[in-house]
């Protein structure tokens, strides 16, 4: 039998080898695209160890499914594995994307390290990492390299126009844009991107129309993500005809377009036309159910909110923050402790991690319903308390139940633990200090909220304060206020002053006060009812019936009381007149709807039955 010569099994040996090395290479392409990566980057070392080094493509490849995935361990380890196999210096092509790529994961400085060492750059390199710094929000920075690129392209412009735009800096990103497009240098259809955001954050009709007049002209309103953009704007500049003519003129709708204008109709408190849109929906996704759960939510319809709610569980919809969160609002304004409780549960169920509004919520809805040593503790487990936000929610709910001392207290504690106060924990530390009658307390807050915490005092402030001082008596120094106001009163100022004119009988200062929140707002029913009310209280029944015939005259009506009876189990919403409103669908109420959901699909849970002991400290752990 011949045998094979020397050459022979060397070329086959190479040939073996050869045939190793694709596999092996092939096995980390499939595994990558099946989203395998960590595993795939486990063959790296393998590679590295034989002194084989991928070509640009692959490793192209590979830094782009790390950008993807927003995987930045993995996105170092091909960086690393560039380095080990002769590519300190990648070429402009791969260093553009390793660029992209920690900008993805944002990780801003090993994309500027990058971008430093690159011996030679092009426009792509300096777009890369201008769009880097701005999704992260650094605008100074990224002006700083918009400056000095030696050439700028549409991309280029773009990219600045909506960094400004996302951070609020409106009246800079226009100025970009009318400086961009005095350019002549094109556009495009992202090059409207950013003015449209500034419309939306901003609410300024007139730009609105004035956008949406050029989106029309230079023919992209059939894009549906601008055509949608203006639509939200327009929504929430509260011209809802006008966000409803653009909607009707659009020749494709998708799920993000119909959800815009639900959103809008909700969140301007017209859920008839809301729901009706909503049925309308040719598909629904978990953000449509939450847009109409908020909106029931918001506009104090509580029992609709929950009934959705209980809807959206039983075709197995995908709660998020935002949906809990609207929930369990609404089981704060009816006070119904029982399904706030159910809500709670399920989150600990299903092992969802609330953020920082969600636990938040959960303290506000303990609270309103009277378990304020549970939202004590929802409180104390939270696993995030650096936001200003949480400590605001518990300090309010300290104020509701009297325990002005106890929100001091807090107050510090949190001033302690290094979260900065902001206006809203100073109105809520002011109406803690007024209801608990802690007036030296209160004026001392106020006096250094300016110069020890940079907050400085609006109408709502001065509102707490006078409703402080007036409770206590002290109207002199309530109109001493009044009259260092920077501003002029608003209706919160001269409501305030109405309200503790009736504790006290202060007739002439609250017919004062009246008649001025009557000239601010003529229909609105609190000044009317708070005049008659002092009236009343001092036995001045003419005085009474001329107000309410002044009522009459204007057509100013007073909305219907509702109070919440629990009856054998049901929550059933009070309109007096001994009328019950059952709101009985199928033969059950709408609560019961949501309650059955807790029996036939296992969906909701009692938490006295499917909850530790300590429920709250487990679903606010990791």
């Amino acid at each position: 039998m011949p045998t094979l010569s020397l050459p022979s099994k060397a070329r086959t040996l190479r040939r073996n080898k050869k045939l190793n090395n694709s596999c092996l290479l092939q096995k980390i392409l499939n595994l990558s695209l099946q989203g395998y990566l960590k595993q795939a980057f486990n063959y790296l070392n393998i590679l590295t160890h034989k002194g084989i080094r991928l070509d640009s493509k692959t490793v192209a490849f590979l830094i782009q499914q790390c950008a993807n995935s927003r995987l930045l361990e993995e996105g170092k380890w091909i960086h690393l594995h560039l380095k080990t196999t002769g590519w300190k210096h990648p070429t402009t092509f791969l260093a553009n994307h390793l660029i992209n790529m920690y900008g993805e994961c944002g990780d801003h400085t090993e994309a500027r390290m990058v971008f430093d060492k690159m011996t030679t750059r092009n426009l792509y390199s300096w777009n890369n990492m201008l769009s880097g710094y701005t999704k992260l929000g650094m605008i100074k920075a990224a002006k700083r390299l918009f400056d000095k690129m030696p050439e700028k392209d549409v991309v280029s412009w773009n990219t600045m126009v909506i960094g400004r735009a996302q951070v609020g800096h409106f009246n800079k990103a226009l100025k970009l844009y009318k400086e961009f497009r005095r350019l002549s240098i094109g556009f495009n259809e992202y090059s409207f991107a950013g003015v449209v955001t500034a419309c939306v954050k901003s609410r300024d009709f007139s730009l609105t129309g004035q956008v949406h007049c050029q989106v029309f002209v230079a023919g992209f309103l059939s894009n549906i993500v601008l055509s949608s953009s203006i639509v939200d704007a327009y929504a929430k500049c509260g011209k809802m005809s006008d966000a409803r003519r653009l909607f009707d003129a659009m020749q494709v709708r998708d799920v993000l377009a119909w959800t815009t204008l639900v959103s809008g109709y909700s969140r301007c408190g017209d859920m008839v036309l809301a729901r009706e849109l909503f049925e309308a929906m040719p598909e629904k996704n978990p953000v449509s159910w939450t847009a109409l759960v908020a909106g029931y939510s918001h506009s104090g319809m509580s029992i609709q909110a929950l009934d959705s709610f209980a809807k959206m569980m039983k075709l197995r919809v995908q709660p998020d923050q935002f949906t809990f969160s609207s929930c369990l609002s609404a089981c704060a304004g009816i006070a119904s402790l029982k399904h706030g409780k159910q809500i709670h549960a399920f989150m600990v169920s299903a092992g969802f991690r609330p953020n920082t509004i969600v636990v938040s919520s959960l303290i506000d809805m303990y609270s309103k319903c009277g378990s304020l040593e549970v939202a004590r503790r929802v409180f104390d487990n939270a696993y995030d308390k650096h936001d200003a936000v949480l400590w605001n929610t518990m300090l309010s709910a300290l104020a509701q139940h009297g325990m002005g001392k106890e929100a001091i207290e807090m107050f510090f504690k949190m001033v302690k633990f290094g979260v900065k106060p902001n206006r809203i924990t100073f109105v809520v530390l002011l109406n803690a200090c007024s209801h608990s009658g802690l007036v030296l307390e209160g004026l001392s807050f106020f006096e250094t909220m300016t110069s020890n915490y940079d907050v400085l005092p609006d109408q709502e402030h001065y509102a707490c304060i006078i409703d402080l001082l007036g409770r206590a008596g002290r109207f002199s120094e309530v109109l001493t206020q009044i009259k260092k106001m920077p501003c002029e009163p608003d209706d919160r100022i001269w409501n305030a002053l109405l309200g503790v004119c009736r504790i006290h009988g202060n007739v002439e200062l609250g017919r004062m006060a009246a008649e001025l929140l009557i000239e601010l707002d003529p229909q609105s029913p609190a000044a009317y009812l708070l005049l008659s009310s002092i009236y009343g209280v001092l036995g001045m029944w003419e005085n009474v019936e001329k107000v309410r015939q002044l009522m009459n005259e204007r057509h100013v009506r007073k909305e219907q009381a509702v109070s919440w009876l629990e009856i054998e189990h049901k929550l059933l919403p009070y309109f007096g007149c001994n009328k019950l409103n059952t709101l009985e669908k199928d033969g059950h109420t709408i609560l019961q709807l949501l309650a059955d959901q807790t029996n036939d699909n296992d969906l909701l849970h009692d938490s006295t039955s499917s909850s530790p002991s300590n429920p709250v400290s487990y679903v606010t752990t990791s």
